[in-house]
């Protein structure tokens, strides 16, 4: 990919944001690739490394801070509440996303396109970035996410992102596992910032580092909060499975005794239950997606407002 563009920027006003946790084999590489192309503002949050990455990263010029909890949720959490520069990037230290590639992120948040840009990964994968399994579970977690979300979405677990200062404040993230990811995706588009994703070139992590993901584990963890979340953004989603599903159970009690009196029969009860309880839940979805358009909408107002008395205060 190449980058056409050229803006006049402080590069110091960018925090590059690095969370690792025994990356010793690939930090290095991480860390000196944005030092190439004049990135000097690096942040490493280690979560408390079994090896060397500490001492590497900081040899490699990065200041290096060791999270008082677990887990990477947990660190994004504790450095976003402290970091003070106008745009931060955020890269996982496996070697796997190439700095070289940051304005592709960037620069739609400095020309105020965006609030929020996600790498894409499976666009721009390489062979042997992903094994089979991988590939599989992320495009069935991002194809439920966009039936649950509405949105155009293909790499919500992405870890190479860009963001603004303000933008990123305003989300109230809580996990602190690998969920971190959808939450954050989730509050974007809940809080109705400006989130686009743009295609990024994806490695095969390299042999000397280890993966910490557990595919099925992390995987139902994801799809989890993915149907969790729906609740609040898109309610006739959340209630729509259990009404299909209690219809489905009605149209099952239908074919098991076709020959029955269903009015007389136990069957018969449980058909008018199940297809009761499918009616009311699918109601049920559409009244609170009503409520839930009505808060979108008010919030939306709200934001708008607050930018316009921005620009006000600015004048003066």
């Amino acid at each position: 990919m190449t980058e056409d563009r050229t803006i006049i920027f402080d590069k110091n006003d960018v925090c590059i944001f690095i969370p690792v946790l025994n990356e010793e084999g690939a930090i290095k590489d991480v860390i000196e690739g944005f030092k190439n192309v004049g990135y000097n503002n690096i942040l490493v949050y280690d979560g408390n490394s079994k090896d060397k990455t500490q001492e590497v990263a900081a040899a490699a010029g990065a200041r290096v801070v060791a999270q008082s909890g677990k887990g990477k949720g947990q660190a994004m959490i504790e450095a976003f509440g402290s970091i003070t520069e106008k745009y931060v990037v955020m890269i996982d230290g496996d070697g796997t996303e190439l700095p070289e590639e940051i304005h592709h992120l960037l620069y739609p948040v400095l020309e105020g396109k965006a609030d929020h840009v996600a790498g894409n990964r499976i666009a721009g994968r390489t062979p042997g970035a992903f094994t089979t399994l991988n590939l599989i579970g992320n495009r069935m977690i991002n194809w439920f996410f966009r039936r649950a979300f509405k949105s155009e979405l293909h790499d919500i677990l992405t870890g190479y992102r860009a963001f603004t200062r303000e933008s990123i404040q305003a989300l109230d993230l809580k996990q602190h596992g690998f969920v971190i990811e959808t939450e954050m995706t989730v509050e974007c588009l809940t809080k109705g910032q400006k989130l686009i994703e743009v295609p990024i070139t994806y490695l095969p992590r390299p042999e000397k580092v280890e993966t910490k993901l557990h595919p099925i584990r992390d995987g139902y963890r994801i799809s989890m909060a993915i149907y969790k979340y729906s609740r609040f953004y898109n309610p006739k989603f959340f209630f729509g499975i259990w009404s299909l599903l209690s219809f489905i159970i009605a149209l099952l009690l239908i074919a098991a005794h076709p020959f029955i009196t269903w009015h007389a029969s136990m069957l018969g009860t449980a058909f008018f239950f199940f297809a009761g309880i499918g009616v009311l839940l699918l109601v049920a979805g559409y009244v609170a997606d009503i409520n839930a358009t009505l808060h979108r909408k008010t919030l939306k107002a709200i934001q708008a407002n607050r930018k316009e008395q921005e620009k006000e205060y600015d004048q003066f």
